[in-house]
């Protein structure tokens, strides 16, 4: 190839300076989870635990359970018993902090019950629908899967 067929690579100010932010903004995010491991702590998560944080991992547990989040491999997990516990417990922090929440902390616990009852309502039918029209003994039947039962109450299940 000639000098003038050449491929020429054309480097701007912009783009060098652009690059350079971003080698320093990764430098200084290293340098903070450094920071953050060496007093123990794990980056992302919050300093502080509060009352919404719970709450919202107990939530974010029973929709795990109820399948609203896929597995690596794509599936929706379902077990209706750890979702149906999860549940229960906001419901055991609801009844023992009745008088003793601010009103949107008792807004946010309230809503997310009465939320989680009905998904849980609604994806018990499913799984029952699902076994009365034999959809859940084909998923259990695929090759390689673990037989888990036609219980919708019972073992987990993979959809």
């Amino acid at each position: 190839m000639s000098d003038a067929e050449q491929p020429k690579i054309i480097i701007d100010d912009d783009w060098k300076s652009s690059a350079q932010a971003e080698k320093e903004k990764l430098a200084q995010a290293e340098q903070q989870a450094a920071q953050a491991a060496a007093e123990g702590k794990t980056p992302g998560l919050p300093e502080q635990i509060g009352f919404k944080e719970v709450i919202s991992m107990l939530a974010t547990q029973a929709l795990m359970y109820m399948g609203a989040f896929p597995d690596e491999s794509g599936r929706a997990m379902v077990s209706l018993d750890v979702a149906k516990m999860n549940i229960d417990m906001l419901g055991v922090i609801q009844e023992k902090t009745k008088g003793n929440l601010s009103e949107e902390e008792k807004k946010m616990l309230d809503g997310t019950i009465i939320e989680l009852r009905h998904q849980f309502v609604e994806v018990t039918k499913a799984v029952a629908a699902a076994a009365a029209d034999g959809t859940l003994e084909q998923m259990q039947s695929t090759p390689g899967q673990p037989d888990l039962g036609a219980n919708p109450g019972g073992p987990s299940l993979k959809f």
